[in-house]
């Protein structure tokens, strides 16, 4: 599949501001919203969308038994316990803090490797371990309030779910269509999230004051653009683009939710957390650039069937 370079470049910075913005939209909306009816009802929502659209086109959304146990599995892991718990978090840690911790991700999945006896390059393993240093740099001030504390707990062993998710993904029979599966995916994974709601009792929490005008706007940012138009543009990415260009959204997007919790939200992370931030976002460059060397970079940018140095 070809794609002009451009239209890449433009999806990809779908994905980096679209994606650090979540962490802001989030934490607008666990103001008023409880937080698993809030992103249960924000993935529903946009599998409905992406259902309609994929129906207008003609794609047909029939799987087999086997792909929809696997859709469940991603769709568990990455936005039920990845994404969905992220609320959850935000309603005790900043915004600007979990888009830090959440960083962390690409070096988790190179500690999976290991676990899976995959060889990893040297560059690539010592990235991690600072990586994981930067990543406490991050959370230690914050050990010392129990509240905080909790949300950091939460906040790590989301991204953990999400790296999982990710890990597993390229070795589950997920549905061939991109689009198919993550419709699929939010569908299941916003289930398990209202289920979750039930089981704690949210639904006794909506009251009028949960629907505020700028919680409700946030959350319609989420449903669209952080559902419907993020994940797709990141699925497409993953069919067009080298994986080591569209892995860069990992150390972009904390950048993004830093700077807009500092601007509109009055964060002010510590000293320590922002030190920690720039190891990690140095460690997975590091990373990167050693699972991908440049040259293999530079000659997979070029769209498949274009001479390479040939502008699209």
């Amino acid at each position: 599949m070809t794609a002009p370079v451009k239209h890449i470049w433009a999806a990809l910075l779908v994905v980096y501001v679209v994606w650090g913005s979540t962490y802001f939209g989030i934490k607008i909306v666990v103001e008023t919203m409880p937080p698993l009816l809030a992103a249960g009802s924000r993935f529903l929502t946009a599998a409905l969308l992406l259902t309609g659209i994929l129906a207008w086109r003609g794609t047909s959304l029939r799987i087999t038994r086997a792909e929809l146990g696997a859709s469940a599995i991603a769709g568990g892991l990455l936005l039920g316990l990845g994404v969905g718990v992220v609320h959850i978090a935000e309603t005790r840690i900043d915004s600007s803090v979990a888009a830090m911790i959440a960083g962390t991700v690409p070096l988790q999945i190179i500690v999976l490797r290991l676990l899976a006896a995959e060889s990893p390059a040297r560059a690539t393993r010592l990235s991690t371990l600072a990586g994981l240093a930067g990543l406490g740099l991050v959370v230690v001030p914050g050990l010392g309030n129990g509240s905080t504390a909790l949300g950091l707990a939460v906040m790590i062993s989301s991204t953990i779910a999400w790296s999982t998710g990710s890990f597993l993904s390229k070795r589950l029979p997920l549905p061939r269509n991109p689009f198919v599966a993550t419709a699929w995916e939010m569908a299941l994974g916003g289930s398990f999230l209202m289920l979750g709601a039930l089981a704690f009792g949210e639904y006794g929490e909506l009251g009028s004051d949960a629907f505020a005008l700028d919680s409700v706007l946030a959350w319609t940012y989420l449903v669209v653009m952080g559902s419907l138009v993020g994940f797709s543009a990141y699925a497409w990415l993953l069919r067009v683009a080298p994986i080591s260009l569209v892995v860069t959204h990992q150390y972009v997007n904390p950048l993004v939710a830093i700077s807009l919790g500092m601007l509109f939200l009055g964060e002010r992370p510590s000293p320590w957390s922002l030190a920690g931030a720039l190891v990690v976002v140095a460690a997975v460059y590091v990373a990167i650039r050693a699972e991908f060397p440049r040259k293999t970079r530079r000659a997979s940018v070029v769209p498949r069937g274009t001479p390479e140095g040939q502008t699209a």
